[in-house]
């Protein structure tokens, strides 16, 4: 009898949802038919991988199970006289291939997903949901807002492009530029989620981190001539390549300060650094680009405490003329700390409305307990662990706090 090992047909799951929904999206035009129909054919998988073994491609076996799965469920519908089921019927008959300027299918379906006529905010969650194979609990942790207002928000958005018949179809390349911020914005946070899962045992995702930077590999060649692009594939290639320094092989996180730069990827360093130098050349800064210098800042510095804060600080004082945020405002506090000392930064985060945000207590508790104010780093570490959704994240706030005593 085949063995399949455990955790097999998760990584199958978390590998290729993505494509496969995307796929599914482009062969029947509708979201909630594509998303049922893998759904389900990762249900037969269950079912069926352990008894007769991982398929030759199991993504090939996935979007064929579930296109099938679709079509007969649509027929069902059809019968019915549902006109909605019919229409997808019809599309999926055809399956015509598309040609444009974007031809992978799951950037595809990221740009088609940030259509003009949803919110930007619904643009971006729709898409992770869709692309990043986020759950709603993790959209709505990135978002800043509670799991029911996210799930709503999700509805809503899937609703009006079904309602507006909104299509399904390669923007030209006219389009392209105008949907470029919510494009960035969602390939970033499929980064983020990667980097620091909101949630689960897991302080990393690689297979997120993967996806996001094959992504911004993809829009690199698609629009070499816009700099916010190069910027946030500068971003996260200079940010992943710290991953491996950022955990200890049991698992528990690691802060930069103390982190063995021994270990960090110079090659992804040195390619980060290259697309930061053709950034400034341009001189069309973007959120993007100065966060990315930000970074290139950290990984030139040997160590720690040979790092240009005060460059740093310059760098988010700019960060904030273009792109102001409390968030921005917050690691821009971390920097000043250690120019002007804790005291300086903590007036600042005491004055920003983050009381809901994890890391926001967690800085204040770190600031506190630089200051020698215990009892006040302790409710703060306290506040940080309540909201922690990452099991390494709160067990190492829990060793801070710990410390305290």
């Amino acid at each position: 009898m085949p063995v399949l090992p455990a955790g097999e047909i998760e990584r199958v799951f978390r590998a290729e949802y993505a494509r496969a929904v995307a796929v599914l999206v482009r062969v029947f035009g509708d979201i909630d038919v594509a998303e049922e129909a893998v759904q389900d054919a990762f249900a037969a998988a269950v079912r069926r991988w352990p008894e007769t073994g991982l398929p030759p491609s199991p993504a090939g076996w996935i979007i064929t199970t579930a296109r099938n799965r679709a079509i007969d469920r649509l027929r069902r519908e059809a019968s019915r006289e549902d006109r909605h089921a019919q229409a997808a019927l019809l599309h999926a008959g055809g399956e015509p291939i598309e040609e444009g300027p974007v031809r992978d299918d799951r950037l595809r379906l990221i740009f088609t997903c940030c259509h003009p006529a949803l919110a930007p905010a619904a643009q971006v969650a729709l898409t992770l949901r869709l692309l990043g194979g986020l759950t709603t609990e993790e959209i709505a942790h990135a978002f800043l807002v509670s799991e029911t207002t996210m799930a709503q928000r999700l509805v809503r958005a899937k609703g009006k492009i079904r309602d507006a018949r909104i299509p399904y179809r390669v923007p030209s390349d006219a389009d392209l530029p105008d949907r470029l911020k919510a494009v960035l914005a969602v390939v970033y946070l499929i980064f983020n989620e990667g980097y620091s899962a909101s949630s689960g045992d897991r302080l990393v995702r690689e297979d997120l981190c993967a996806e996001a930077i094959r992504l911004g590999r993809l829009l690199a060649e698609l629009m070499p001539d816009e700099p916010e692009v190069m910027g946030l594939l500068a971003l996260m290639l200079l940010t992943e390549s710290r991953r491996a320094a950022r955990a200890t092989p049991e698992g528990a996180l690691v802060l930069l300060a103390d982190q063995d730069r021994g270990r960090w990827d110079r090659e992804l360093i040195a390619e980060g650094q290259a697309l930061v130098r053709r950034c400034l050349r341009r001189d069309q800064p973007g959120p993007y680009q100065i966060q990315a210098a930000i970074n290139a800042v950290h990984s030139d510095a040997p160590s720690a405490a040979a790092t240009d804060w005060r460059q740093i600080v310059q760098l988010y004082d700019q960060l904030l003329a273009i792109a102001p945020s409390p968030v921005v405002a917050l690691n821009r506090a971390v920097a000043v700390a250690e120019v002007e000392g804790p005291q300086a930064a903590l007036a600042l985060v005491d004055g920003l409305d983050l009381g809901d945000f994890q890391l926001f207590h967690a800085i204040r508790a770190e600031l506190l307990r630089r200051l020698g104010r215990a009892d006040e780093a302790a409710r703060a570490y306290d506040e940080a662990i309540a909201r922690g959704g990452n099991a390494a994240e709160r067990e190492f706030l829990r060793r801070s706090r710990a410390v305290l005593r």
